[in-house]
């Protein structure tokens, strides 16, 4: 049977699926798939174009942007969405920032939410700098959360995958992530609130102090 595009993403997700960001290279797989490295470049022209399919298979579950939901609570829904799809995959957040990095308007989710965010922030500029920190924040939440999990399990004595520890980090993890998404939305908000004399409520920089003061 032929070799085609569809196997080849399919087995390199399953390679970070499994083992993560750091194990997908084209030899490995190649080996996975038993073929010769170079018919892998047939099907894609680089590493780089192979992990934005990757990511967009890791977030194909995630829905529309939900217009039926007010703005802010679309954007909120769309922003744990994407949490949601990468948490618990390892690398998770870096594979999305490669993908973020070579090809972001490829990644159906991140279009929608950048669609979303511009419900609530019309400004071109201004909305692509909300989308532009919200994923951040994602991946950051993320790369945290993974990165806590990885130093309890340097612990021999915390094995246990029933361990309720666990289950009480990742709580704290998604509230965490919860209120730094409710400062960043709030945040977007105020950019369109009128402010005291009639402008948009930009952010403005503070005048630097007087040498006396």
């Amino acid at each position: 049977m032929s070799l085609t595009r569809s196997q080849v993403v399919d087995v390199a997700v399953d390679l970070v699926r499994r083992y993560g960001l750091a194990d997908l290279s084209m030899r490995r797989l190649a080996r996975e798939l038993g073929v010769a490295p170079g018919a892998i470049y047939w099907h894609v022209d680089s590493k780089q174009t192979l992990i934005v399919e990757v990511a967009d298979v890791l977030l194909g579950a995630i829905g529309d942007s939900r217009p039926d939901l007010p703005p802010v609570e679309a954007v909120a829904w769309l922003a744990s969405a994407l949490r949601d799809a990468v948490a618990g995959v390892p690398d998770g957040a870096d594979v999305i920032g490669v993908a973020c990095a070579v090809d972001p308007e490829s990644i159906r989710p991140l279009r929608e939410l950048s669609r979303a965010v511009g419900r609530l922030v019309t400004a071109p500029a201004e909305r692509d700098a909300v989308v532009e920190v919200i994923v951040h924040h994602v991946l950051g939440s993320v790369a945290a959360e993974q990165n806590r999990r990885s130093a309890r399990a340097l612990d021999a004595s915390d094995q246990d995958a029933a361990d309720p520890g666990r289950a009480a980090s990742a709580s704290v993890a998604v509230k965490s992530f919860e209120a730094g998404l409710a400062v960043i939305l709030a945040g977007a908000v105020a950019l369109t609130a009128p402010s005291t004399d009639g402008s948009a409520g930009r952010f403005r920089p503070r005048p630097a102090p007087s040498p006396e003061g």
